[in-house]
């Protein structure tokens, strides 16, 4: 099984933290495999797929050598995932004595290896949630654009700006705090409307805040209360560059015909859903996750998120893309390719990032999986290779053995999956 935390750079990749090259070289991924069957040679430069050919066409092309090659017989080549809802702040605390520190160096080292723990199994865009004012005050927003900063090249972390309070006279500090956020470099106005005394009221003023700015809202609530939900999506309809609300477990309470008609309006008013597979996260109560096949199946867009890593809410998350899309397959019955669409295409689309598919002229934002096919892909993904920004950024290599029934080490012990590790 691999060891899941991050490593030190070998000579070659992944690169340690910094600016990436100006101008990255030419890559050429070989003998890949991709969902419809067929195995290519994918060519990659200046950050964007340039060629996608059969096997062994690309190797040169007569005007130009093809660049670093890299081996991917065996691997399954697909839409690198990315990361819509994480808590990098707290990322990583659950073993600390007492309460989570938001003491800044303290936040920057969680958020670094969080960040990167989540780079090493696909997601090369994350989106952290991240509280502000009360005791945090902006510290741990600052800590956490520090760390962003610092992986530039390696992975791109947008943050969310969440302040416990925006109404009444306690919101007026709120109100001024989360605008001094978007100042700083804070990209999302978020919260959780719920924890407020004036729920509408939040949400108005959030509102308001991000269409001042031209930013997108990403709000935390459980979706328990459908009269409350609907006065939420007939606020946010229209609001560009657009609204997110998570995790909504709260739905999957409710009633099948008023679940349904609430999920109508969230579509009606172009409201994504994000939700959080793999359990919580500490802004909202836990509940079951959002009844995921009814929300798609009325149009609203629905990505998957992970929610808490290894913090008090969640002491066992493992901040893995693919394990969402596995259980929204295993427990809420989506066929493969659309449960890796919500923390694929889905997710980018959450995030107004743009469309990759394995096609000349998409971005080069790739995540090779050793497999035949999708559905063992999620089944058992260990073996993975990361591109981003047009270079590989990431791997982590798997290799399980057995010994013989004598207890012995037989020779040439069978490894996981096939081709080279």
């Amino acid at each position: 099984m691999p060891d899941s935390r991050p490593q030190p750079p070998s000579d070659s990749w992944p690169s340690p933290p910094g600016p990436p090259p100006a101008d990255p070289a030419p890559l050429l991924l070989c003998g890949a495999r991709l969902t419809d069957g067929r195995t290519v040679d994918v060519r990659l430069d200046g950050g964007r797929i340039e060629a996608v050919g059969t096997a062994g066409s690309l190797a040169a092309d007569g005007t130009r050598a093809a660049g670093t090659r890299v081996d991917l017989t065996g691997y399954l080549l697909l839409p690198a995932p990315v990361e819509p809802h994480s808590h990098a702040a707290t990322a990583l605390s659950a073993d600390a004595d007492g309460p989570v520190s938001y003491e800044p160096g303290s936040v920057r080292r969680r958020a670094t290896e969080a960040v990167l723990l989540q780079l090493g199994h696909g997601a090369t865009a994350l989106r952290a949630h991240v509280r502000v004012g009360d005791l945090a005050g902006l510290g741990a927003l600052t800590a956490v654009l520090e760390a962003g900063r610092s992986l530039r090249g390696l992975a791109e972390l947008t943050t969310v700006a969440m302040p416990r309070v925006l109404t009444g006279v306690a919101g007026a500090e709120g109100l001024a705090v989360l605008r001094d956020a978007l100042k700083m470099g804070a990209s999302v106005v978020g919260g959780c409307p719920d924890l407020d005394p004036d729920p509408t009221g939040y949400v108005e003023a959030a509102l308001e805040i991000a269409s001042e700015h031209g930013c997108p809202v990403d709000l935390h609530t459980d979706a328990a209360d459908p009269a409350r939900l609907a006065r939420f999506a007939a606020m946010a309809g229209g609001l560009r560059p657009g609204v997110a609300l998570g995790p909504c477990g709260g739905l999957a309470a409710l009633p099948a015909e008023l679940a349904a008609r609430t999920a109508d309006r969230l579509a009606a008013a172009g409201v994504a859903v994000v939700c959080l597979p793999q359990g919580g996260c500490g802004a909202v109560d836990a509940h079951a996750a959002a009844p995921v096949r009814l929300l798609r199946s009325a149009g609203v867009r629905v990505a998957a998120g992970s929610g808490a890593l290894r913090d008090v809410s969640n002491p066992v998350g493992r901040g893995d893309p693919l394990e969402a899309a596995y259980l929204l397959a295993s427990c809420q019955g989506l066929s493969a390719e659309d449960a890796y669409a919500t923390v694929s295409a889905s997710a980018r689309a959450a995030l107004g990032l743009p469309e990759v598919r394995v096609e000349a002229g998409f971005p080069a934002e790739l995540l090779a999986v050793r497999g035949e096919a999708l559905p063992g892909a999620l089944s058992l993904a260990y073996s993975r290779i990361v591109v981003h920004g047009g270079r590989v950024v990431a791997r982590t290599s798997a290799v399980r053995e057995y010994c013989d029934s004598a207890g012995t080490a037989a020779p040439g012990l069978p490894r996981q999956g096939r081709g080279p590790a």
